[in-house]
């Protein structure tokens, strides 16, 4: 992304209550390039709209439940969008190193963007 390398990585945390259950996308920088060291973190967690993986459906995966899109954070195409999506937060914290943030948002960003694009769902 411009002069910045971004690599990422996927955890999930599962609990016993599935309200506790976390699927976590991180985006970390190396080297010298301008952002170095820092790290965006994109928090999934169950919420009335949206839905974690937890072994029902593949690891990584996140669903938004009205309509049932999702996306799989272990896709890079997945994760580039995301990152695209999410940089601004980086940019309004410019002195942090470690950058959590709510990732339904960007989801929301991404998968709307992606129907607008396509010319929008079909109906079931």
């Amino acid at each position: 992304m411009g002069e910045t390398v971004w690599y990422w990585t996927v955890r999930q945390h599962i609990r016993p209550a599935y309200h506790d259950c976390r699927v976590t996308l991180s985006f970390f920088t190396g080297g010298t390039a301008k952002g170095a060291g820092c790290r965006l973190s994109l928090v999934f967690a169950p919420c009335a709209l949206g839905g974690v993986s937890n072994t029902y459906f593949e690891s990584g995966t996140v669903v938004r439940l009205p309509d049932r899109s999702h996306l799989n954070l272990y896709e890079p195409g997945t994760a580039r969008r995301l990152l695209d999506a999410a940089a601004p937060a980086l940019e309004a914290q410019p002195a942090a190193r470690n950058v959590a943030v709510d990732g339904w948002p960007y989801f929301a960003e991404v998968v709307d963007r992606a129907d607008q694009a396509a010319g929008g769902h079909e109906p079931a």
